[in-house]
Order: C-alpha cells, then sequence, then structure tokens
C-alpha cells in the first residue's frame, strides 16, 4: 500500500511541476519577463494570493492566467492533502503495522520458520497458510517482504544465512525450519548456522543439485527435497502412468473439498490403545481412511494395516480426509498434534 501512495504522490507532484513549467515559460512570452519573474508569476496565480504583477497584463495573459489558475487550484490543493497523507497518515500506518508485527513475532512459540520467500518459499507459504499453523519468514529482497506484509504475514527483513536474522525469528522457540534459499551454498550456510542454535529444530532444506544433499544432512539437516527432481519426477509419471497420477488428484482434490495425509499419534490415556483396528472402527466414526500404521520404535510404516492390527501408545495411524475428519480421530487418540518431529524421530530409528 504504501508503494502505491509512493507512486500516486510521484505523479501529482510531476503534474505540479508540469503546471508551473507551462506556466513559467508562457509568462516568459507573454510578459517578456525574466525565468526567475515568470516563475514568481506562476506562483502568485496558481496560489491566488494576489500580489502585485510582474509585468503589462495583456489580454492573452489575462486568459492565460484563467487557465493557469483553474489548472492549478484543484491539482494544488491535492498534491497537499497527498503529501500529509503520505508523511504523517501512511508513515504512521507502517510503523503501527510494523510494531504489531514485531509484537506478535516475539511472542510466537512453537512456530516454523521459512528462509526465501521464492517461487518455493511462496509454496511453502501456501501450505503453512493452509495448516493454520503460526510461521515467520525471513526475506532479503525488500520488495518481496513488502508484498508478504500487504498479505498479512509475519516477515522479517533480513539475510537468513545470519544469526541475527534467526535470532529475531525465535528460532530457539521454534519447531521447525525450512530453508528455501535460491543456492545450495546459501542453504548450508543456513542449515549450518540454525543446528547450531536450536539443537533440536527440525529443519528440511531445498537442494538445488542432488549431490548438495549430502551436505546438507551433514550440515544438520533433517531431510532434503529437491523440486527440480520432484517436478520431473511427476511429468515423467503423468506420460508413463497417466492413471494412477489423476487417481492421486482426484483424492487429494475431491472437487471443492481438499483431502489430506495427516499423522495421529495414540496417547497414553486413549481409548484405542489396546484395540484392534476393527475395534476402533476409525472409518466408521470418522470418515477417514487408515492408510498405514507406524509402529513406535520402527521406522517404516506398515502400509495397509488389516484389522487384527493391535494400536498402542505411541503409534501413529497415517490417515486420508478432511480436517474436521482429523481433529475428531485427534479428539478420540487425545492427540494435540502438537510434538516434537526430533524426538519422534529417534523414538523410530
Amino acid at each position: 500500500m504504501i508503494f502505491k501512495e509512493y507512486k500516486n504522490l510521484k505523479i501529482v507532484v510531476s503534474i505540479v511541476l508540469g503546471i508551473l513549467t507551462i506556466g513559467t515559460v508562457g509568462y516568459m512570452r507573454l510578459l517578456d519577463v525574466s525565468v526567475i519573474d515568470a516563475l514568481y508569476m506562476t506562483v502568485i496565480t496558481i496560489s491566488t494570493v494576489g500580489y502585485t504583477e510582474v509585468g503589462e497584463m495583456t489580454d492573452a495573459a489575462k486568459i492565460f492566467s484563467m487557465i493557469i489558475i483553474f489548472m492549478g487550484l484543484g491539482t494544488v490543493g491535492y498534491s497537499f492533502t497527498r503529501v500529509v497523507t503520505f508523511f504523517i497518515e501512511g508513515a504512521f500506518k507502517e510503523t503501527w503495522r510494523r510494531r504489531k508485527m514485531e509484537k506478535q513475532i516475539a511472542e510466537l512459540k512453537n512456530h516454523y520458520i521459512l528462509c526465501g520467500a521464492g517461487e518455493t518459499g511462496q509454496s511453502v507459504i501456501s501450505q503453512f497458510e493452509k495448516s493454520k499453523v503460526d510461521f515467520v519468514v525471513i526475506e532479503e529482497k525488500e520488495k518481496v517482504v513488502n508484498e508478504l506484509l500487504e498479505r498479512g504475514i509475519l516477515v522479517i527483513h533480513g539475510d537468513g544465512t545470519h544469526e541475527e536474522a534467526l535470532k529475531k525469528a525465535r528460532i530457539k522457540e521454534a519447531k521447525g525450519l525450512v530453508s528455501a534459499l535460491p543456492e545450495d551454498a546459501l542453504n548450508v550456510f543456513t542449515v549450518l548456522t540454525a543446528r547450531q542454535m536450536n539443537e533440536n529444530l527440525y529443519i528440511v532444506s531445498r537442494a538445488v543439485e542432488v549431490n548438495s544433499r549430502e551436505k546438507l544432512k551433514k550440515a544438520g539437516a533433517n531431510n532434503t527435497i529437491s523440486p527440480n527432481e520432484i517436478g520431473g519426477m511427476r511429468m515423467a509419471s503423468f506420460v508413463i502412468r497417466p492413471a494412477v497420477i489423476s487417481f492421486l488428484d482426484i483424492i487429494t482434490h475431491a472437487g471443492d473439498v481438499i483431502l489430506d495425509l495427516e499423522d495421529v499419534l495414540i496417547c497414553d490415556t486413549s481409548k484405542l490403545k489396546g484395540q484392534s483396528l476393527k475395534e476402533a472402527k476409525i472409518p466408521e466414526r470418522t470418515g477417514l481412511i487408515v492408510l498405514a500404521v507406524q509402529k513406535k520404535g520402527e521406522s517404516t510404516p506398515r502400509l495397509n494395516p488389516s484389522y487384527d492390527e493391535i494400536l498402542d501408545s505411541g503409534d501413529a495411524m497415517i490417515v486420508l480426509g478432511q480436517e474436521d475428519q482429523v481433529n475428531k480421530l485427534r479428539q478420540i487418540a487425545c492427540d494435540s498434534g502438537k510434538r516434537d518431529p526430533i524426538n519422534r524421530l529417534k523414538e523410530n530409528q
């Protein structure tokens, strides 16, 4: 918004300067006076203060003066209003908004940090917004920062590779970090810095080059994603297995209803503890489809589990369904949905 106001202000100022130029040149020719006298004549004509003319007013000069008055009155009045609005109201709003945002960031806990708001980062932001999780973005480009501010997204103008920016994002209180910077070297440095500042942080990094994955994991990343590789695999799958991909698109975007894959953890106090999937009747009670069960201490989920599978405390069910259905199962499983992914990984290793 402030950039739009700035653009409008430049247009108004340009119009005022144009009127002053036209008036100055016109009076120089009509009254045969100097540049200073012609500019002075233009200013007193626009402002209608009524000072004495600097030369003999001919009929042509009088008609020209009336034209300048009509051109200048509205423009100058509007220009003054815009200037006041820009420097007072606009500055006040911008300062208030930034202070409000800084206060919200200072109160963040168990949130996520995104470093880099490029094309990959924008997709991450969309998923964060859809999942309604708390997050803050660190972005170096001022234009992108202001675009995010206009959308009401918490953002810090800074470099994700620097400790100062990560401190502002409250990295010690964060639960996860996504490094989506455009270069592998920047992502490695971000991951390394973030891991040193928070050992329990779950870090996912973008990998531009396939051979950079090992470097990122050595730097401290828990997982790496190559958007180029994933995009290529999906394009190839569309050609080789179009029916499968179409089916996946249908079940994850069933009309206007979006279905998500979620994991639900069974807690000690849940009535599901000790029950089989048949006894739990999860599809009947929630409408969810149980795709897999990941037993506590196991790294690989058990796909398409049988109805005789016994559920226990610490097990995670991977289900497909709508958000309200998942929330219903979380209530049954006594799962708040807030758990440390690092500890979860350690338990299953």
